[in-house]
């Protein structure tokens, strides 16, 4: 089942076991990262209060907007890589991996400069409560300084999932996440710095991640392999990337404008609903993370397998996926819609009225899920076939826009918070539906194309 180094064979033999090979590292990394930038949250709501938990917590959607469209290209990147991998074409592989490096230097630069420049607009543009603002901002100037190794670590890891190694990002993840709490308790509980303190430890972890998965590619044995001296652009594999990341990165980033308009309705109703909604938001974190690993799995075995000219086995592939992103989000969701109250008091512990904030959200967004789930599928599955501006035209329209939408006109009309996050579930019922529609024209496209190759 397994190769060198930890590799999957994702184009022959049996598919549920590799799956779930893949999966399972890929949620143990995304919940060891959550819980780690829980941590954040948790210290400063414990240590410094529920003012300092909502500075830091209320410009996420921020970050995500400035962000998302550069993760996306890594993206791009793992289904390129993918795609040479399961072609069997080690030349391909070796440039897509150095065009791909390369592009997250250059993105890290010019994140961290952005974020830098508008920091500050962007938060007055947010209405961020006056009592949190500068701390916010202070929050978010030190984050940007991250975001080169940020932009690394998510590059490097795409070119590793695009092989089926997902534990070795899981354990640099783990040894960055223990120095980012170690320095958190340092900083705020020892040092008395509590906002600056978090952003600093959070810069340095992300710092160490990187460094852990550049010397695990210059190290590597197999196609994979980086060498310093051949990190460039390769003007076609750039082309590659960019066709399937850019869609990818834009939705992304469409999807967190709309999030920033839902943060700045929520952020009308006080510092308190902040600290709810974040805390809310930082538990269903779990459950998103949980199916987005089989966005993953589904995005590079389908890669993989067009690139290996096998479209027999992507029905499988998409079966699969769908039937355990169903049991993670119902069993998942419903084990936070349960224990919502006492998980809540981990973050707040002393703020009786922020928890019922986060309550109502819980209670209309967790039991839906699932339905996000199945929406990442159907984007996984069109993107490893090569096709990414598709998905993010129906994400924009199904979600992003119709979530605008629901802000202006229903949420005007009965503006409570309970009218705003239904927004979510509606969205992702809606975009799920029209997503299966063009999943099955291009399948079947896609399908045509390969066997007449032959």
């Amino acid at each position: 089942m397994k190769t060198r180094s930890g590799e999957i064979d994702m184009t022959n033999g049996p598919l549920a076991g590799k799956i779930l090979l893949f999966a399972l590292p890929l949620i143990a990394s995304g919940m060891l990262q959550l819980l780690f930038n829980a941590a954040d949250v948790i210290v400063v709501g414990q240590f410094a209060g529920s003012n300092a938990l909502a500075a830091v917590s209320s410009n996420g959607s921020l970050i995500n907007l400035i962000v998302n469209l550069f993760i996306g290209l890594s993206v791009g990147a793992g289904v390129a890589v993918s795609y040479y991998v399961g072609a069997k074409d080690d030349d391909g592989t070796s440039e897509a991996v150095h065009t791909s490096v390369a592009l997250s230097i250059v993105s890290g630069a010019v994140v961290m400069i952005i974020g830098l420049c508008v920091s500050k607009f962007a938060l007055i543009a947010m209405d961020v409560p006056e009592k949190i603002f500068s701390d916010a901002l202070l929050y978010l100037r030190i984050y940007f300084l991250g975001m080169p190794a940020l932009m690394v670590y998510n590059f490097g890891a795409a070119i590793l999932r695009a092989v089926g190694d997902t534990k070795h990002p899981l354990y640099y993840l783990t040894i960055a996440g223990v120095v980012n709490v170690l320095l958190n308790l340092f900083f705020v509980v020892v040092l008395r710095i509590d906002v600056a303190g978090v952003a600093i430890a959070t810069v340095i972890s992300q710092y160490c991640s990187a460094a852990l998965i550049v010397i695990h590619l210059l190290r590597d044995k197999g196609q994979c392999r980086l060498y310093i001296k051949k990190i460039r652009i390769s003007r076609a594999k750039l082309m590659r990337i960019v066709r399937i990341g850019f869609p990818a990165g834009l939705q992304s980033t469409v999807f967190s404008l709309s999030n920033v308009i839902i943060q700045s309705s929520v952020n009308s109703f006080g510092e308190t609903a902040v600290a709810g909604n974040a805390a809310a938001g930082n538990i269903e974190g779990f459950i998103y993370i949980a199916m987005n690993a089989f966005y993953h799995a589904s995005q590079t075995f389908t890669s993989q397998n067009v690139g290996a000219k096998k479209p027999e086995r992507l029905n499988r592939i998409f079966a699969l996926c769908m039937v355990f992103v169903l049991i993670v989000g119902v069993l998942v969701g419903g084990l936070v819609y349960m224990f919502a109250g006492k998980l809540l008091l981990i973050y707040l512990p002393d703020d009786a009225a922020a928890v019922d904030y986060a309550i109502e959200r819980i209670s209309v967004i967790v039991v839906f899920y699932f339905l996000c789930g199945f929406m990442e599928i159907f984007a996984g599955m069109m993107r490893g076939m090569g096709s990414s501006f598709t998905p993010m035209i129906v994400s924009l329209i199904g979600s992003c826009l119709l979530r605008i939408v629901w802000v202006y006109t229903v949420f005007a009309v009965s503006r409570s918070l309970t009218t705003l996050f239904i927004s979510y579930p509606v969205s992702w019922a809606l975009t799920s539906a029209v997503h299966f529609i063009f999943y099955t024209i291009r399948k079947k496209r896609l399908t045509r194309s390969l066997k007449g190759q032959f």
